[in-house]
């Protein structure tokens, strides 16, 4: 499997991987262009702006954009992080230029109808009203508005209800206008496909695009804090976030690995104290996340009202254990792990597309697997250690509780706990 690159003359991007064996292929166009692109006034656009792509272009209305694909047997989707908005297709080999020709057209030739705009701002709505009803939904974006607080980056992805009701077909257009440029996109392909055929494809479509001046964002500050609701459920939801590095950092390695040993499996130290060996729990885990200038090692657990307390506090405890006594064997588990789902996951071609772009975003290249693999090996005890003695001490936190939360230290105490 090779993996091939190549940028036109105005910035756009293609980076492909042939899969030998496979009848399939994915391919879809990633851009630049997510929830911290957004002005203040424009919070939640960039995910309506990803629903309104498949309400109809210059070519086609929207029952015919599902229909090209799905004629042919292939799944179309889209979705919108903090940092990019992805639209994607599977299908099988011949059909390829289909699918680039559909993405293509909805990204490059939107209508946005009156009609389908007032249709999707109620099905967004909803959507918002899902999530607001969704414990686990709603405690992750208090936690990052807590650690990015007044900043594009800690804002819902959604948006608050209010802008989504106000959003308007200018205002739509005007965020294609501002960050849907050729130097915002990159298109990524992997399975059964031809480089070259890619390539000479993306100049048809991409290649007559001029460059965007300007696209950038402003640069994340971590400022931790603290939101707390108290409401009649089952659980008591909680959530702590320590800063933690970018994505471009070589400490993201080491990041991962801590999390892992921490809380990323059955094996791991919060999951054997807090619920196999004291029954506090149901769900407890800690995961390492990571944007382009900053990042945060997160821990989430639900558990009763009653129990939050001795929870939160036996969290504290472990963290500030693992600085202490974190061992060799948990270190190449946890490292084992990482490689292994690393490597379990680019079996599929969506994953492997995913990853291209995903690397051509963070580097404008995608190191060899060999790299990344070599990396993860080099991080050692002492390293996970190290790290995790600044989380345990002297890394800002941010903390969201959620539920039947009265009984639960405040963020002042668990810095207490953690200084002792």
């Amino acid at each position: 499997m090779t993996v091939q690159q190549d940028t036109l003359a105005n910035g756009f991007r293609i980076v492909s991987e042939h899969m030998p064996g496979l009848e399939s292929a994915s391919i879809g166009i990633w851009v630049t262009a997510g929830g911290r692109h957004e002005r203040i006034e424009q919070n939640g656009i960039a995910h309506f702006l990803e629903h309104m792509a498949f309400k109809g272009t210059e070519r086609r209305t929207a029952l015919e954009i599902a229909e090209a694909i799905e004629d042919v047997g292939g799944y179309i989707n889209a979705y919108t992080s903090r940092e990019v908005t992805a639209y994607y297709v599977r299908v099988l080999k011949d059909d390829v230029a289909l699918a680039l020709d559909v993405i293509g057209d909805i990204v490059l030739n939107p209508v946005f109808d009156q009609r389908e705009i007032e249709i999707e701002r109620g099905v967004i709505l909803q959507e918002i009203g899902q999530a607001l009803d969704t414990p686990d939904d709603v405690i992750f974006d208090w936690l990052q508005e807590q650690s990015y607080h007044n900043q594009p980056i800690g804002r819902t992805i959604l948006g608050p209800s209010e802008r989504v009701s106000s959003f308007s077909r200018e205002d739509l257009s005007g965020f294609v206008g501002e960050h849907y440029g050729p130097g915002q996109m990159i298109l990524a392909a992997a399975g059964a496909v031809d480089h070259d055929a890619l390539v000479k494809m993306a100049e048809q479509m991409f290649g007559h695009m001029s460059p965007l001046v300007g696209n950038t964002y402003e640069a994340a500050r971590f400022t931790g804090g603290e939101a707390r609701q108290e409401k009649d459920l089952e659980q008591a939801h909680f959530a702590l976030a320590l800063e933690g590095p970018g994505y471009r950092k070589q400490e993201i390695y080491t990041a991962q690995i801590y999390a892992s040993a921490l809380g990323g499996g059955m094996s791991s130290r919060l999951f054997q104290e807090v619920r196999e060996k004291r029954g506090l729990c149901y769900t407890i885990f800690a995961q390492a996340g990571a944007y382009a200038d900053t990042g945060s090692t997160t821990i989430y657990a639900g558990t009763s009202g009653d129990q939050l307390a001795e929870l939160a506090g036996i969290t504290i405890d472990e963290m500030k254990r693992a600085a202490e006594d974190m061992s060799e064997e948990e270190v190449a588990r946890a490292r084992t792990q990482m490689k292994a789902g690393m490597l379990m996951g680019l079996e599929s071609p969506s994953s492997r597309a995913e990853r291209l772009a995903r690397m051509v975003q963070v580097w404008n290249r995608v190191p060899k697997l060999e790299e990344t693999v070599a990396r993860i090996d080099a991080v050692t005890c002492a390293d996970v250690r190290s790290f995790a003695e600044h989380m345990a001490a002297t890394a800002p936190a941010a903390l969201a509780l959620y539920g039947p939360v009265s009984k639960a230290p405040s963020l002042a105490k668990l810095q207490e706990r953690r200084a002792a």
